[in-house]
């Protein structure tokens, strides 16, 4: 039976789409060879033996910042997320996966932050070290919903996150044995950055009124940042942006800015503004004018090459925004 034209016209797209769901692509498969170490979930583990630098893919930028820091000149690292991204919602195209092939070892957040690249992480750690490195964190420190679902935001939190750098460490170092004292090397100086900035966020934020230490975003996204540096926290949405805000949650956040006399509340820069602006507009209504206080980085860091694209340059625009704002 023949096809019509146009049922012919979209067979390789619907090839290529095949292709994608089922985690083979051609192109850079040459190098998925059994010399790779695995994923937990894999086969048996093997360390590498390949040329370097070693292809390490991330998916965020604070995991390629992490990858970047800790393996140094023996490492070339690539993050599929890049600014503005939201990873809640990000969805691998075919590019990302014939990088995601090509790599040596992949490491990405975890805790259910890349929720819709999930299975394709999974297929890929069958092949080659796939690592969560915030799964590593101690369970006892994972904050969760109501629900019970884990909150996957843990880099705000600066301590847990040098946690997150160990098991990144950890991860290049039993892949590339040779190279561990490095990878260690640099993770401890990595970590002592890490402990300076802490400590930069509680003392800056501890200047602010404790009555003043509200802090109010778009989604719930600064749980770990409230629990670390002593800030009531709250978010329009849940602690994913796939969630949705319904006008109960707006109304109350509303009576909350009324009641506390709150001034400033705080847009994303990877999340709409559409919900932020729509607790102006109830405020206002009430007679209790809120203004934006700035734009935070919350899932993704700023544009690559300038401060705000590295970690630490997130956490310090972070912390300044919002003491500005709220003193």
């Amino acid at each position: 039976m023949l096809l019509p034209d146009r049922n012919i016209a979209i067979l390789p797209k619907l090839a290529w789409l095949l292709l994608v769901s089922l985690g083979i692509v051609v192109t850079g498969c040459d190098r998925i060879t059994a010399n790779h170490a695995t994923s937990p979930a894999g086969v048996a583990s093997k360390t590498y033996s390949g040329k370097y630098p070693i292809r390490v893919v991330c998916t965020t930028g604070m995991v390629a910042d992490a990858a970047s820091n800790i393996g140094g000149e023996h490492v070339a690292v690539s993050s599929l997320m890049g600014e503005g991204v939201d990873p809640h919602l990000y969805k691998a195209s075919p590019g990302d996966v014939t990088q995601l092939n090509r790599a040596d070892i992949i490491l990405y957040s975890g805790l259910h932050l890349e929720g819709k690249l999930a299975e394709l992480l999974e297929r890929m750690g069958q092949r080659k070290p796939t690592r969560g490195i915030a799964e590593q964190i101690a369970a006892d420190q994972i904050l969760a919903d109501e629900h019970g679902a884990r909150d996957p935001h843990v880099w705000f939190d600066v301590s847990l996150w040098s946690q997150a750098a160990d098991a990144a460490a950890k991860a290049l170092s039993e892949f590339d044995p040779p190279h561990a004292e490095a990878y260690q090397a640099n993770a401890a100086t990595y970590r002592e950055r890490l402990n300076k900035l802490h400590h930069y966020a509680k003392d800056n934020l501890a200047t602010v009124p404790k009555e003043r230490r509200v802090l109010v975003t778009a989604h719930d996204a600064f749980r770990y940042f409230g629990r670390a540096y002593d800030i009531d926290v709250r978010g329009i949405q849940g602690i994913s942006t796939d969630s949705e805000a319904g006008v109960r949650q707006v109304k109350e956040l509303v009576d909350f800015l009324s009641e506390r006399k709150i001034r400033a509340v705080f847009v994303e820069t990877s999340v709409s503004d559409q919900n932020i602006r729509s607790l102006l507009e109830g405020c206002a209504a009430r007679g209790h004018p809120v203004v934006i206080g700035g734009s935070l980085f919350s899932d993704a860091m700023g544009k690559a090459g300038t401060p705000d694209g590295t970690y630490e340059g997130m956490v310090k625009h972070n912390v300044d925004t919002i003491v500005n704002a709220l003193k």
